[in-house]
């Protein structure tokens, strides 16, 4: 059945800059911050385990407590060599993760944190991006977030960490970019190198929203970095004259080193995009992909205490192939039927014209909620690759229980059919009355995005997935896993 996107009600306000209740509005690290403030850091270190496989899915996090927001990336000189990255709930750091065997065996690692701001002062790190540049270098991008004193949020900062070993330590870190949160906050920082042969290969960029509450001086940025991370230069990328109510901005590189950024335009309802030719010194003017129904985020049956956000995940094809230098950028809204799906659109003139939105999911019979995608262009074959949550298998009648999917394309336009990745369903809305439903930490769930990277013809989405989280056996302090970080390998 072929689905019609047609008007709702949507949500329109970001999260106050007092940050004050919990809402859906506040950002993924709230939960975070909540659970920090009133109970303090966890004090045992992570794990640094191999996996635990359960058919063809591993377990790459198999550590105590939630884990969530996932993030991962390849070596493009050794794609045996993955890192990945999620979010610590309990605990005050990153997580990051390490492969050597192609993801068959995961270690884990904590990223490094500045010192804390002031007297009693509070710090955690947030929202994990991933790259690798041709050197073999690893980036991990995160927010910081300040917080003590009784004073609550005390500002935020970027954070780039580079490893030489493939993940598996972080020796070097920068931070910049501190914000109080006067007049906006930084969030959502994704990473992407520029591992091109053109002018400007090995150079590191991270895109960001520092906007809250119309600041006009926030808005959508961009910093790059010539020196393998050492330092970074920062510029606006929407209208600075704009109202800077954006979010999800994702930056991604062409064949020939072109940097284009995509965000969430959640005042105009707009999936916006810019580009730079001179490796991010300058961007053009801001335009638009598509216009779109959810406006933020938007509140689905299978996050009981949080929304889906609505954000752009994009790449280029910088294969050899007959489609290089097309552009794709996805994003989920709305169907007739009021759940979600994934849409894409495609470019083929570098981000001046754009095709008209279209699925990238099998059309079924059945209401289907699809969310927290990611998008990943292989940059040997030039598939189009695109990983979602999914509500098909869903036992409950109530599209609870979600799935991780994978739907795969020779060119965006016409899709296989859709590929289930996870062996066994996760349900974070209820736990079929079997105690202690509590143990999960309902407030975050999934976060706001999950990963993909794909090379060579094979696929590694990852996700968050809580299947375990009833598992009696495990020696965890607090006596359950709750949410694990899962990855598959998908030739």
């Amino acid at each position: 059945m072929t689905r019609r996107l047609a008007p709702v009600l949507v949500l329109a306000l970001l999260f106050p800059l007092s940050l004050a209740a919990k809402d859906s509005k506040n950002p993924t690290w709230w939960d975070k911050y909540q659970f920090l403030l009133k109970n303090g850091s966890d004090p045992s270190p992570g794990a640094t385990v191999s996996a635990v496989a359960v058919g063809a899915n591993v377990d790459v996090s198999n550590e105590c407590g939630p884990q969530s927001e996932t993030f991962i990336t390849i070596n493009p000189s050794n794609p045996s060599v993955l890192a990945a990255g999620s979010n610590e709930i309990f605990r005050d750091p990153m997580r990051g993760y390490f492969s050597s065997d192609g993801g068959a065996t995961w270690g884990g690692v904590d990223l490094p944190l500045p010192d804390p701001i002031g007297t009693n002062g509070q710090r955690f790190g947030s929202d994990p991006s991933l790259a690798f540049d041709t050197s073999g270098n690893a980036f991990y991008g995160y927010i910081v977030v300040f917080f003590g004193n009784g004073s609550g949020v005390k500002g935020s900062e970027i954070a780039v960490a580079r490893s030489t070993d493939g993940g598996a330590t972080y020796p070097t870190v920068t931070y910049f970019s501190f914000e109080t949160g006067s007049n906006h906050f930084n969030d959502k920082p994704i990473i992407a190198a520029d591992t091109t042969t053109g002018p400007f290969r090995d150079n590191v960029y991270i895109a960001w929203d520092a906007a809250v509450g119309g600041s006009i001086s926030g808005g959508v940025r961009l910093a790059r970095s010539t020196d393998h991370g050492a330092t970074f230069t920062t510029v606006r990328v929407d209208n600075p004259k704009g109202q800077g109510k954006s979010i999800g901005a994702d930056p991604f590189i062409g064949p020939n080193g072109e940097v284009y950024v995509a965000w969430n335009d959640w005042q105009a309802n707009t999936i916006s995009f810019n580009r730079s030719f001179d490796g991010g010194a300058t961007f053009g003017s801001a335009t638009v992909i598509a216009s779109k129904l959810i406006s933020f985020d938007i509140g689905i049956p299978a996050e009981s205490f949080r929304a889906a956000l609505e954000y752009p995940s994009c790449d280029a094809d910088r294969s050899s192939g007959p489609n290089r230098g097309r552009l794709y950028c996805s994003w989920m809204d709305l169907t007739d039927e009021g759940t979600t799906d994934i849409l894409l659109a495609y470019s083929d003139d570098h981000g001046s014209t754009w095709s008209d939105p279209a699925t990238v999911t099998d059309q079924l019979e059945d209401p289907v909620d699809r969310f927290n995608h990611w998008l990943s262009v292989d940059p040997v074959t030039g598939a189009v690759n695109v990983a979602f949550y999914d509500t098909r298998l869903d036992t409950t009648g109530e599209r609870f229980e979600t799935d991780y999917f994978l739907s795969t394309s020779a060119d965006g336009v016409s899709w296989a059919p859709n590929v289930r990745v996870s062996t066994e369903s996760s349900n974070e809305h209820d736990c079929d009355g079997v105690f202690p439903c509590q143990a999960i930490n309902y407030g975050n769930q999934q976060g706001d995005y999950e990963g993909l990277v794909s090379y060579g013809g094979v696929s590694y989405p990852i996700w968050t997935d809580s299947r375990r989280q009833l598992d009696p056996a495990t020696g965890c302090r607090r006596p359950y896993l709750m949410e694990e970080v899962f990855t598959a390998r998908v030739e």
